[in-house]
């Protein structure tokens, strides 16, 4: 059973709740050179201290290690350590950091236990969280992945405090997104000051574990919680993953919304809240890409089913809908969120 506890200070317990929930011997904690920075050190001496024998992997910080270099690189490192099937690999990052991690977790001896510390809040409030772990192919993003949730998952808003702006901005992208789909309260709450951060850390931990409760292997609503992405996705693989992810869920969500409006499906109003919210928050909400080669890049999406892509389109805040089209009506989609 995967437990996700949200709390201010909850990393400096990170080294006994992982005992108690997990237990074992060994921990192999995988991190990237950022986060190392910070808070490697404490946490593995968090884990000494609860008793286990700690190994450590730092990546290079960034989407390129998401890669499957990296994650042969991450089993041999798992074999290295002695990893059993008793044992667990404790992810301390963000997106990119737990789901490579998560993914060599999935994989090593056909499993072995997981727990995720993220630290980033993209991470905190989405990626942390449901389940997901897979790692991207230069054909597009997270084709190689599996359903593989963490037994533990400690999201300590605090954990925030160290975050590049524009790193945090990014993670802003997933709290709007919450808001769109399924909570127009949360959206009214944006932006935000430090004194409600935890809150909105938890509504967004709350959605996301309500609606995955209903659909873990991604086959119906839980496509909901893609708005923004079928483009945004599209849009990162064009880029060669150069552009953040937040950016380009961003700009996908700015485009899905004015899709939205052109082809009848929300009020100019509903549209421009979206979209200026995105912008008041320091976000892009526009692309340079032609709708042509968006398109040409949106067939290589992991969730095509056949000829059909489904769309996560906008009616009302707090209200988005799948909407399935033929992979020719997806060209109409991306040529209306596109337009001036």
């Amino acid at each position: 059973m995967s437990e996700v506890i949200v709390a201010n200070g909850l990393y400096g317990q990170a080294g006994q709740r992982i005992r108690h929930a997990l237990g074992g011997q060994a921990v192999a904690v995988v991190t990237d050179e950022n986060v190392a920075r910070h808070h490697l050190k404490g946490l593995v001496a968090q884990l000494e201290q609860a008793g286990y024998r700690v190994t450590s992997r730092v990546l290079q910080p960034g989407e390129g290690s998401k890669s499957l270099d990296t994650y042969a690189g991450l089993l041999g490192f798992l074999h290295e350590s002695g990893i059993t099937r008793t044992d667990c690999v404790v992810a301390l990052g963000g997106g990119v950091v737990g789901d490579v991690a998560a993914f060599a977790a999935a994989t090593w001896l056909r499993g072995v236990k997981l727990a995720q510390v993220p630290t980033s809040l993209l991470a905190q409030v989405d990626s942390s969280v449901g389940g997901k772990a897979a790692i991207d192919l230069p054909q597009g993003k997270n084709l190689v992945g599996a359903f593989y949730p963490a037994g533990l998952t400690l999201v300590d808003p605090m954990l925030l405090r160290t975050l590049p702006g524009e790193q945090y901005r990014d993670g802003l992208a997933e709290v709007i997104k919450y808001g769109v789909i399924q909570d127009a309260a949360l959206f009214d709450m944006i932006p935000y000051d430090e004194s409600e951060e935890e809150d909105i850390v938890r509504r967004c931990v709350g959605i996301k574990q309500q609606v995955v409760a209903q659909d873990l292997y991604d086959r119906g609503e839980r496509q909901l919680l893609n708005f923004g992405h079928t483009m945004g996705h599209a849009l990162e693989r064009l880029s060669g993953y150069t552009l953040p992810h937040g950016q380009a869920v961003a700009i996908g969500m700015a485009l899905m919304a004015r899709a939205s409006h052109r082809m009848g499906c929300c009020t100019a109003d509903t549209m421009g809240r979206v979209v200026n919210l995105i912008h008041l928050m320091g976000l892009p909400t526009a692309t340079d890409q032609k709708p042509e080669v968006i398109h040409s890049a949106l067939l290589g999406d992991k969730k095509r089913a056949g000829d059909t892509l489904t769309l996560v389109t906008l009616h009302v805040i707090g209200d988005c809908r799948l909407t399935p089209v033929s992979v020719d009506q997806a060209a109409r989609w991306v040529r209306a969120g596109c337009a001036a």
